[in-house]
């Protein structure tokens, strides 16, 4: 009995591990996605920081996760199921929506704070402005991709 429950724990953390793989992936397709957006966007409108950038973010952000809700579903995840699918879309949503929240928030602190202190600090000057708004955008994605994956698999298309 022991030597089954090992075998199905051994074969449960493959998929997992599977999942998980294959959920980064779509993860930086996502994060490509939302740097293309939010570097458009700052770039047209000329705002790099404070209450403009963290809105920027967002449209960036919910644009990747419209992409990510449909690469996660069918690949990631392989939920070929039919039903439910607004209240699938609706937990997806909700679970985004914290991890927006977390995201911006990291990527906005990034550039609104803690650049002002490290720049000067080292004297790094090749990290410009613009820089900054994808350095920000990947912390907020570094620090959001385990609540993100954690929401995915066990609220929204859990088995």
């Amino acid at each position: 009995m022991e030597n089954t429950n090992a075998i199905t724990a051994e074969i449960a953390t493959k998929k997992t591990m599977g999942q998980f793989g294959r959920f980064v992936l779509v993860g930086i397709m996502n994060t490509l996605v939302d740097l293309a957006i939010l570097n458009a966007e700052t770039l047209i409108s000329g705002v790099k920081e404070g209450k403009g950038y963290a809105i920027q973010k967002g449209v960036s952000f919910i644009a990747a996760v419209i992409f990510s809700y449909f690469l996660n579903k069918k690949w990631t995840f392989q939920d070929a199921s039919s039903e439910n699918q607004g209240k699938k879309f609706s937990q997806f949503l909700a679970v985004s929506i914290i991890g927006m929240i977390i995201n911006v928030s990291v990527a906005t602190l990034a550039v609104t704070y803690i650049k002002p202190f490290i720049n000067p600090l080292f004297n790094l000057a090749f990290l410009t402005d613009q820089l900054w708004v994808s350095i920000g955008a990947l912390c907020g994605t570094a620090v959001g991709l385990i609540w993100n994956f954690l929401g995915y698999k066990f609220i929204v298309f859990k088995k």
